[in-house]
Parts: C-alpha cells; sequence; structure tokens
C-alpha cells in the first residue's frame, strides 16, 4: 500500500493554494493499494476526503481526517466500428486525455479542453464548458464502494447526470472513489461550434471547415485569455454555477436588464451567465485584502498570495448578497467548500 503520511500540507494539492493540512495522506496509484487502503483499521475511524486535481475545492480549515489522493495513471482504447471507446485512469490530468483523444482523432471532448483538474472527478461534476458536458459523451465509470471496498460500474444511467451534478453529489457522495472512466468517442467527428465565442474565433482564424484540433486550439485560446493559471495565482477557475431559472422569473428580469447574457436551458427554463451577473455588480477585478475576483472574468474568485479559504469564502458571500439584491438570484457555489 501507497505510505501513510500524517500532518501533510494540502497546499500543493489544491489550485487555490490554501495552506492548510490534513491529519493523514494516502496517495493511490493502482487499485490494488485502494483496496488494501479502505479495508485498513482508519476507514471507518477517520472523516474521509477523495482528492483529485484539487482544483474544485476551497479549504476553511485544516482537515482532521485521511485525505485519498487517486494518481491511478494509464489511458486505453477500443475501437467499435466508427466508435472508440476510450478508458483512463482516475489520475490522469483532464487535459491529458483531451489531447490524447484530439491527437488520435477521437472526437467528442475537444470543447472541454484545458477544464482543470483530474479524471476522475469529471463524472462527479459532470464536468461542461462551450456547449458540452461529460455526460454527452459518458460511457461508464468504475468506482470501489468503501463501506466495502467491492467494485461497481456505474452506467450513464446509474449517475444520474444533471447541470454539474451526478448521483455521486447527492445520493452517493462520499460512499464510492472512482479508478477509472470510459467515454464513447467518435473517429468521424462531428464538430460543436455552436457557442458563439467559438464561431467568432474560427472565423478570425479563417477557418470555415473546423477540425477536432482547431475546436481544442480555440478553446484553449478562449480560457487562456479568460482564465488565470493556477500555477501563477491560485483559482479554482468558475467559482458558481451559471443559474438556471423559469421562464415567468427571467421575463421579469428581461424587463428591467434586457441586456442580460443568456442562454436557453432544457424544459423552457433559461440559463443566466452567473459572470455577467457579478460583473453587472460591480466585482469584475476588484481586490478585497488577499482575494477579489480575476480581471478578465468575474466568475473567478483569486488568492493574490497569502488569502485563507475563510477570506475567499467570505468575500463569495458578499457577492452571492449583491446578486440577490438586484436580480432576485442566488448564485450557488460550483466550487466544494470544506
Amino acid at each position: 500500500m501507497s505510505v501513510l503520511q500524517e500532518s501533510i500540507s494540502l497546499k500543493p494539492y489544491n489550485t487555490f493554494g490554501i495552506p492548510v493540512n490534513a491529519r493523514y495522506f494516502a496517495e493511490i496509484v493502482n487499485e490494488g493499494d485502494l483496496v488494501q487502503l479502505l479495508n485498513s483499521d482508519l476507514i471507518g475511524e477517520q472523516k474521509l476526503l477523495i482528492l483529485g486535481g484539487g482544483s474544485n475545492i476551497l479549504f476553511t480549515e485544516d482537515f482532521n481526517g485521511l485525505v485519498i489522493k487517486v494518481s491511478i495513471p494509464g489511458i486505453k482504447s477500443i475501437e467499435d466500428g466508427n466508435d472508440v471507446v476510450v478508458t483512463s485512469g482516475a489520475g490522469v490530468v483532464w487535459n491529458d486525455l483531451v489531447q490524447y483523444c484530439v491527437q488520435q482523432g477521437f472526437g467528442g471532448i475537444e470543447n472541454l479542453s484545458l477544464i482543470p483538474g483530474t479524471v476522475g472527478a469529471s463524472p462527479i461534476q459532470n464536468i461542461g464548458a462551450y456547449g458540452v458536458e461529460l455526460k454527452d459523451v459518458f460511457e461508464s465509470c468504475v468506482a470501489y464502494e468503501i463501506a466495502t471496498a467491492k467494485t461497481k460500474v456505474f452506467t450513464y444511467k446509474d449517475c444520474q447526470f444533471g447541470y454539474r451534478d451526478s448521483i455521486f453529489k447527492n445520493e452517493l457522495k462520499n460512499q464510492y472513489i472512482i479508478t477509472s472512466v470510459s467515454l464513447r468517442l467518435n473517429k468521424i467527428p462531428d464538430v460543436n461550434i455552436q457557442y458563439g465565442a467559438i464561431k467568432d474565433e474560427l472565423a478570425n482564424r479563417n477557418i470555415s471547415s473546423p477540425t477536432i484540433s482547431d475546436v481544442s486550439a480555440v478553446v484553449s485560446d478562449i480560457r487562456v485569455s479568460k482564465l488565470p493559471d493556477p500555477s501563477t495565482i491560485g483559482n479554482a477557475g468558475s467559482f458558481f454555477k451559471n443559474p438556471i431559472i423559469d421562464q415567468t422569473q427571467f421575463d421579469l428580469i428581461l424587463k428591467q436588464f434586457p441586456e442580460i447574457v443568456h442562454y436557453p436551458a432544457p424544459n423552457g427554463r433559461v440559463k443566466l451567465a452567473a459572470g455577467w451577473l457579478i460583473e453587472q455588480c460591480g466585482f469584475k477585478g476588484i481586490i478585497s485584502g488577499e482575494t477579489g475576483t480575476w480581471r478578465n472574468q468575474a466568475l473567478v474568485l483569486v488568492n493574490h498570495g497569502h488569502a485563507t479559504g475563510q477570506e475567499v469564502y467570505s468575500f463569495s458571500e458578499q457577492i452571492v448578497v449583491a446578486v440577490d439584491a438586484k436580480f432576485h438570484v442566488k448564485l450557488e457555489r460550483e466550487v466544494n467548500i470544506l
């Protein structure tokens, strides 16, 4: 089994760079080590935290329990006609998987380029960007039940995907550890360029028949232009979900704010751009102590060097209150608060 460590700093393991400690820490690089750990005396005695890339988490205090860092590697593919099923270890960096698939000509996740984090977290969050969500290509995932150390294969239906949501965030929260994820991609891809920013940038580059490589490059450049690099300034990407409201509420807001940025959502509902709402409340690019919002994207909260998790959380609460007061819309945090 991987060496169990005590009193380990989690600063290198969260992209916000918050300096907190874990009482116990174990890094898992294969399923055998995981089974051995799950069968150990520590399980059941300690509070558990399963950690991937640490890109969707905000620590507000030390973690008095066991952190399991899932670092299982490996990517393999099986072709099935024009389809190809790509299976990745949970510890693979998500963008490494995207680039592998783009280079192989496997289409379906190029719009998800440069999303931070690891593959194992992707079904939990049902990650999405630029008109594509993980559920659109999800085949299955393998996970181990923490209480029994038994393995289970979760199908698309089992995962109960929603907007940035899945069964792993609800009924099965903290009950399973994902070790691999399989995606069904296509060797004759139908590129998705419906998102306005992608269309505009492709036009700027005089690309009329884009490949998945073109789409990946454009999405990556858009993200780099808008979002800060966690290696240079601490952040967890989009801090809030884009709120989804019913048509009646939207019509009321539209009367007062006709320029509001919005998109159609399922079941006749409307998705609002959280970044736009926050910016209209005067929060874009402001600095508050050691935290604040990113200068190019109000949806991203940053650590200017020495912020505590509590400081970031308190600042986020100011944003929630301001948006609710101005638009009567309650923002939900996308980042997990611990």
